[in-house]
């Protein structure tokens, strides 16, 4: 059983595009708090770049000694509206610039946790930090910022909401050069987790060690194969041996990533959190979330059975994962980017998947609406709204959700986006505007559900 396990896991490396999607090593920055915004400033860039140097060089010792490919290593550190609370907005774009400079020099791919957490209130900090956030977007190459707008406990800040709603507006239009690609590096929150090690959506939680090693695996292309091999050598196979399947091939998938974390968090000093064993798509063909459906039986995307689907597959990953390994985190599961994930940006296009269709499938998933990208034209109310419908459904079902909403400048509906990368291209998706200003105007806090006293 042993070598058939070794030969299986050999040929995931060899033709099924596994990896370690993600080591993300976080950095707490309280103890780097100065009055003196410089002062501050340097204690980061010095923090960050003495701990994160050696991560690249032992990625890719360890990748090499278990043939497994390691595809972004990344920095996500305490959230800066706290850690840095006491300077306004032009100190924090400063912070922001500095975090961008010490991940350049420690050469890693990304660094997260200009964040705030916001579910409640707004603090001076927060609200700073919300209004660099266009600027910060648009002027940092390799920076990630992220919001907590809402919590089971305690409601949706639509306050907060109303800002995001013109930031996204704001950011677009300073990248609209890039389709708004700005917006692609914001992501706001319900139930935000203190261990993810995706972007962008990553933060080093305050109850987290002072330095710790969260790994994101991932593997859509595994599952996708395993499916596909199942129901070729068992034409008679139910839908429960397929969630049979995709959790064994979950067990395997965890295991290979555990490994690789420990190793990683032991070579570099830092303690092992979890490991996140989210499915993440990239736009390469075969390598795609979309792909598992359609190995499933569904011929497109959004059709219907799409959200039955998604939520086996997400349910399996996290029994598969959660047997593998006592220190699952993060958030688990599947996500569902449209522009990262070339089967669900071509059900987009042909007109499978819709806004709503995937607002639905979204209550059964990982994160939320992703990498969602709008026409230009859409009013900062309407975004404040999708966010509102997207947050509500992580609040209410006591879930993590997210948007990336992107409103692409000058573009319309049925028109296409290209960011590049990992990060792909999409349709614009339509979506009906100014239908529920006046609901949205009202602002405040929805407070939390009755789901929220369950202490």
């Amino acid at each position: 059983m042993e070598l058939e396990e070794t030969f299986r896991t050999i040929e995931m490396l060899q033709s099924e595009h596994l990896d370690v999607r993600a080591v993300n090593m976080g950095i707490d920055l309280f103890d780097c708090a100065d009055r003196n915004i410089d002062r501050a400033c340097s204690l980061i860039k010095e923090k960050i770049i003495r701990h994160a140097s050696p991560l690249v060089e032992i990625c890719n010792s360890v990748s090499r000694r278990y043939g497994i490919p390691i595809v972004n290593k990344r920095v996500s550190v305490s959230p800066v509206a706290d850690a840095m609370a006491g300077h306004g907005k032009d100190g924090l774009v400063q912070v922001a610039h500095t975090l961008d400079a010490a991940a350049k020099e420690a050469g890693i791919d990304i660094i997260g946790g200009y964040t705030a957490l916001a579910q409640k209130g707004l603090t001076l900090s927060d609200r700073a930090l919300l209004t660099s956030l266009p600027e910060v977007l648009a002027n940092t190459t390799n920076l990630c910022a992220s919001v907590n707008a809402a919590s089971t406990k305690a409601g949706i800040n639509v306050e907060a909401l109303l800002m995001l709603g013109h930031i996204w507006k704001q950011a677009a239009k300073l990248t609209a050069d890039a389709d708004g690609f700005g917006c692609c590096k914001l992501s706001v929150f319900a139930n935000i987790p203190e261990d993810n090690p995706f972007m962008a959506g990553a933060y080093k939680g305050t109850g987290e060690p002072e330095t710790v090693i969260n790994i994101g695996v991932s593997g859509p292309g595994v599952v996708k194969r395993a499916v596909e091999r199942l129901r070729q050598n068992s034409p008679g196979c139910t839908l429960g041996d397929v969630a049979e399947q995709i959790k064994s091939t979950a067990f395997r998938v965890t295991r290979c990533g555990e490994l690789i974390g420990r190793e990683v968090a032991e070579k570099i000093g830092a303690e092992f959190g979890i490991v996140d064993l989210s499915l993440a798509p990239t736009p390469e063909i075969g390598d795609s979330v979309g792909e598992i459906f359609e190995a499933m039986g569904i011929p497109m995307v959004g059709g219907p059975g799409t959200t039955a689907a998604l939520a086996m597959l997400n349910d399996a990953v996290k029994k598969g994962g959660a047997f593998a390994s006592s220190s699952v985190g993060g958030l688990s599961g599947a996500f569902i980017p449209v522009a990262e994930d070339s089967a669900l940006a071509r059900a987009a296009e042909e007109g499978y998947l819709t806004l709503e269709k995937l607002e639905a499938m979204t209550s059964v998933c990982s994160v939320g609406l992703d990498m969602v990208v709008l026409p230009g034209d859409t009013s900062p109310e309407t975004l404040t709204a999708l966010a509102m419908d997207e947050l509500a459904i992580g609040v209410i079902n006591r879930k993590t959700t997210s948007v990336r909403l992107i409103p692409v400048p000058g573009k319309k509906a049925g028109e296409r986006a290209v960011f590049g990368g990992l990060f792909g291209e999409s349709p614009i998706m339509a979506i009906k505007n100014n239908t529920s200003n006046a609901f949205v105007r009202m602002g405040g806090r929805i407070p939390a559900p009755l789901t929220s006293l369950n202490n």
